[in-house]
This record gives structure tokens, C-alpha cells and sequence, in this order.
């Protein structure tokens, strides 16, 4: 199940993407004119930590509008809506992992790290799928991409074992881990290069992981201006998927709708020679597979 956020005409929603079809399921708008439920959550965050309950109740609400003979009014073409981010606001900040693919350690001067990199991104820098977001030229001169797949966790853990890793996981989706470096480097320190605003674009789904039982073999394919710049598979990442929940979860405890990003292969523009930062008018497509595209525009 492909699950996204969006506003139409001047409301804010969410729901799946109507199979074969380039629109959306208005559950909302199910649940309130069919009353198909005794409650439901407003928006999907507030769903997710229901896990499998919640699945359940989107087919429900979407069978019922199938049933009512009223599915039209109920559909939501993709030309018609504004995209939001699937998560507007994380509970804490994001996490994420870094230099965990080990060509893109190497690109970036230096061997794969033998101990867990992380770092975190402020919960108010993320922006939606198709947004025009800024390089921010006024503090740097060195604004990178990279893409990345992003897990969404569905239930609260510390200390999760391994081999239970993916029972708390909901779905994935895509991220763009934008990066000023320069300011990484001149703080020595992650947070600040990694939090200004718009940096961090999601979407433009949260796939539901029924759909992605192999996460560990999806191809990564980031392009700028329609050339590709990193094509990549999650196969060669150093820690896998249920290493990391398993690894950050013995210090932080995980809460439902935390995002958590898995790491960039090589190609990212501080790789080359000289460097390849973004600029103004720039336009970022991230692909994985089974998940979709995630567009931004630089302004």
C-alpha cells in the first residue's frame, strides 16, 4: 500500500494511491460522509503506530467507497492535489546514518567506519515531494544531495533485538539527506549543515513494508538536471536494515513515526572532481524501486 498526504482545496488529507490510477483515496472524507468506522485518525502519523490495525482499517474505508457507488467523489486526481511530505513532523529528530555504503566512504576520503556513524536532522526541515526548497547561499557555498531509503518505525523499542528488527518497522520511503558541507566541516559537527529548512525532502510515499519484503536489494538512482550522478542498491549497504534499528535502538528509544535514514551510495557531489554542488534552478530526482520518485526543486 502507497500511503501519501496532500491538501485539497484548502484541506489537509491522506490515503492510498488508487491502484492503476494516477489519483488518491480521500479517507477522510470516506470515513466522515459513510461513517464507516467508529474512529479514525486525522492524519497518518497519528495512524501508524496501529501498524497492521491501521492497513486494515484503509481497506475497509476504501472498500466502502467502492461499495457506495460514490468512488468518484471520493478520488482525488494527482494533478488536483498539492503534495505534502507523509510525515510533516517527526517525534524527535531524524537520525541518520552515515557514510554506510562503503564506495560513498571512500569518495568522501576515507575507509567504511568501523563503529556506527550517526547524526540527526532538526524534525522542522522536512519538505514535501515537488517543492521548491532553498540552497541557501547566504550561509553555504557547498549544498550537496543524497539519496537515500528512508525506514518509517511503526512501534516503540530500546534495545530491539536483531532478528525482531523488521517487526517494528511500518514502511519505507525515499529521502534527500541535503547537505551544506562546508558548514558540516567548519562546525565538525553534523547538525547544522544537515537542518536548514526544506532539507530534508520525504516522499512522496510511505510504503507499506507487506509490499517491500526485500529491502535489502532496491536500486537508488539520484539524478540532478536529468543526469544521473549516483545509482546504487541497498544490497552493498555496510549495515542493513535490521542492523541499524537494532544497533540505534540499545541507546535511543525508537517511537512510532521516527525516521530513520539508511545512508547514500557514491555520486554525491563533494565526489568529484572539481565538486558538483547544487545551485539555484537545480532540480533533484531520487529514485528507489518499488517506492517511486522523489522530485525537488532548488531555488
Amino acid at each position: 500500500m502507497k500511503l501519501l498526504s496532500f491538501r485539497y482545496e484548502e484541506k489537509e488529507g491522506f490515503g492510498p494511491k488508487v491502484k492503476k490510477e494516477e489519483a488518491v483515496w480521500d479517507l477522510l472524507a470516506i470515513q466522515q460522509q459513510l461513517e464507516v468506522l467508529p474512529a479514525f485518525p486525522s492524519q497518518l502519523i497519528d495512524g501508524i503506530p496501529q501498524g497492521l490495525e491501521f492497513v486494515e482499517q484503509i481497506r475497509k474505508l476504501t472498500e466502502a467507497a467502492v461499495q457506495s457507488e460514490r468512488s468518484e467523489e471520493f478520488k482525488h486526481s494527482f494533478s488536483e492535489i498539492e503534495w505534502l511530505a507523509p510525515i510533516s513532523r517527526t517525534p524527535k529528530n531524524i537520525i541518520g546514518i552515515g557514510k554506510n555504503y562503503a564506495d560513498h566512504a571512500k569518495e568522501m576520503g576515507g575507509e567504511a567506519p568501523v563503529d556506527l556513524v550517526v547524526f540527526t536532522k532538526s524534525p522542522t526541515c522536512i519538505s514535501a515531494d515537488g517543492e521548491t526548497v532553498s540552497v541557501h547561499s547566504d550561509v553555504t557555498d557547498a549544498y550537496d544531495y543524497e539519496g537515500e531509503l528512508a525506514i518509517i518505525i511503526g512501534k516503540a523499542g530500546h534495545k530491539i533485538p536483531k532478528q525482531m528488527a523488521y517487526d517494528y518497522v511500518f514502511g519505507y520511503s525515499i529521502a534527500n539527506d541535503l547537505t551544506a558541507r562546508d558548514l558540516q566541516e567548519k562546525h565538525q559537527q553534523y547538525f547544522l549543515g544537515k537542518s536548514l529548512p526544506g532539507s530534508c525532502p520525504l516522499g512522496p510515499y510511505i510504503v507499506t513494508k507487506d509490499e517491500i519484503p526485500q529491502s535489502q536489494n532496491l536500486s537508488i538512482v539520484t539524478k540532478v538536471n536529468d543526469e544521473v550522478r549516483q545509482n546504487g542498491n541497498t544490497e552493498n549497504m555496510i549495515r542493513r536494515v535490521d542492523d541499524l534499528i537494532a544497533e540505534v535502538s540499545q541507546y535511543v528509544e525508537l517511537e512510532p513515526g521516527d525516521v530513520l535514514l539508511t545512508g547514500t551510495p557514491a555520486g554525491v557531489g563533494k565526489g568529484f572532481n572539481p565538486p558538483k554542488f547544487l545551485k539555484a534552478g537545480d532540480t533533484v530526482k531520487v529514485s528507489i524501486e518499488s517506492i517511486g520518485t522523489l522530485v525537488t526543486h532548488l531555488s
